[in-house]
């Protein structure tokens, strides 16, 4: 799944851009129905993947220790 997830985070990524940001739950959506479960995945394989970074409030953080919403975006 975790490779799933990577090409997930990557195309959503490209079809934005590198002004734009997403959601971690909208590749989770993309992924699957019952996109709840696949959260912490999301965040776990973003956090592996150098491409990306997240942030919250317009700052970069660690998506596994931030709390509450953050935001995926190309590096």
């Amino acid at each position: 799944m975790s490779d799933r997830i990577r090409a997930a985070i990557l195309d959503l990524a490209l079809q934005r851009g590198r002004d734009k940001s997403l959601c971690p739950s909208e590749v989770a959506k993309a992924l699957s129905a019952d996109w709840r479960p696949l959260m912490p995945e999301v965040r776990a394989v973003a956090a592996a993947t150098p491409e990306i970074v997240a942030t919250q409030g317009g700052i970069e953080v660690d998506p596994l220790a931030a709390q509450g919403p953050i935001r995926l975006r190309l590096r």
